[in-house]
């Protein structure tokens, strides 16, 4: 009912809106009448509704194509750009193959220059290392790269084999570090204050490792090459202690410390140890080192003495004859003169002296160092004097 009664009303209001209409025009002296009816107007109007509404869903129709047109258009770029972001990181892994395998070959030759450089020969144990492979030390992009291409997995598994090899070596040069770090300290001196003697007399121009600018060692190999300087210092130190006896004589007719002056009869400081001999006994270098006096020195008569390196020097004195020259290189063991009784001497006997930074210390701990310790010893100078590092080290010299 509600319904019938608003067309109705509606039908009213157009009716009164469109009724007949007369308009007059005068033309000379004439008058005529035109008249538009109310049927009329309304066929005016709903034609121009009609067209209005057609065009208005023309351009709708025309809008909708056109954002159809351009989602397409966009959906088909975004299709390109992934198939150029996928052929670029394509081009670009491609790329990275060729940059893994140069740092792989360039940790190579770090790797071989360290091994040679430290320690010469490899170890079994090391070498059985270095055959293992895991994949747990895989880089992340070396991970990628092997995923996208099969043919990169052997510069995956290299890469691993490197770092494995690496850690194994990075662990047992810290053992010996330590092994040379007690055995220094059972000839009762201090391994950290002797190894950075040797630590900071360093220099020469530089020549950068790397070809890239800012390009540093992988952590692993920085780690290697910190533990492999810190057990060469400790080693080299060690060589340097003096432990061999400098004569076969076990006759020891003098301690280091207080006693009675033989010339005075008063309390007296002595700086080293006597050992009793028959004249012409040779004389041998406790350990290796160069000749920094050979001669006469005042209360010691005919002298030699032999700077070791970290601080440590041997002193041979009343000696009757001399058989080295002042900076002369010698190595353990090597003859340096006669026993005799020249000097401040009441008879024929070495006076041995062991000096650390020109204090006289005690030498019975240098003469008296157990097997275990010499064993130690014996294995860091094998490493020393291998053919392997000598070029090694004439080559950085």
């Amino acid at each position: 009912m509600h319904t019938q009664n608003t067309k109705q009303g509606l039908k009213v209001r157009l009716d009164h809106m469109f009724t007949d209409r007369e308009f007059f025009m005068r033309s000379h002296g004439q008058v005529r009448f035109l008249t538009i009816s109310a049927k009329l107007q309304k066929r005016v109007v709903y034609s121009i509704a009609a067209a209005l509404a057609i065009w208005l869903l023309i351009t709708l129709a025309m809008m909708i194509n056109q954002l159809t047109v351009t989602g397409e258009r966009m959906a088909l770029a975004q299709k390109e750009a992934e198939v150029n972001s996928t052929e670029s990181r394509l081009a670009n892994y491609k790329e990275s193959i060729e940059d893994v395998a140069a740092d792989l070959k360039q940790r190579q030759d770090v790797l071989d220059q360290m091994t040679e450089q430290f320690v010469g020969e490899q170890s079994e144990a090391v070498k059985a290392a270095e055959q293992k492979q895991t994949d747990e030390q895989l880089s992340e992009n070396t991970q990628k790269i092997s995923a996208a291409f099969p043919e990169a997995a052997q510069l995956a598994k290299l890469e691993a084999r490197q770092i494995l090899y690496a850690r194994h070596l990075t662990k047992a040069a810290m053992k010996r570090t330590e092994q040379a770090a007690e055995a220094i300290r059972k000839f009762g001196l201090n391994p950290d204050k002797l190894s950075k003697n040797s630590m900071d007399a360093m220099g020469g121009p530089l020549i950068p490792y790397f070809k890239k600018q800012n390009q540093q060692l992988h952590p692993t190999l920085e780690r290697l090459n910190l533990a492999l300087q810190q057990m060469d210092a400790l080693e080299r130190t060690l060589i340097a202690i003096p432990s061999g006896k400098p004569s076969s004589t076990g006759m020891l007719s003098s301690s280091y410390g207080y006693r009675r002056d033989p010339f005075t009869g008063g309390g007296a400081m002595h700086s080293g140890m006597d050992f009793k001999g028959p004249l012409g006994q040779p004389i041998m270098a406790a350990a290796a080192g160069m000749v920094t006096h050979a001669g006469w020195r005042s209360g010691y008569g005919k002298t030699v003495e032999i700077t070791h390196g970290n601080g440590l020097m041997t002193r041979y004195a009343h000696l009757s004859r001399v058989g080295v020259t002042t900076g002369q290189k010698i190595e353990q063991g090597v003859q340096l003169g006669a026993m005799g009784s020249t000097g401040r001497s009441t008879g024929t006997h070495l006076h041995f002296e062991v000096r650390l930074n020109g204090k006289a210390i005690n030498p019975r701990p240098f003469l008296e160092a157990n097997t275990d310790v010499l064993k130690i010893k014996a294995i860091a100078r094998q490493r020393a004097n291998s053919p392997k590092r000598a070029e090694s080290g004439s080559s950085r010299g």
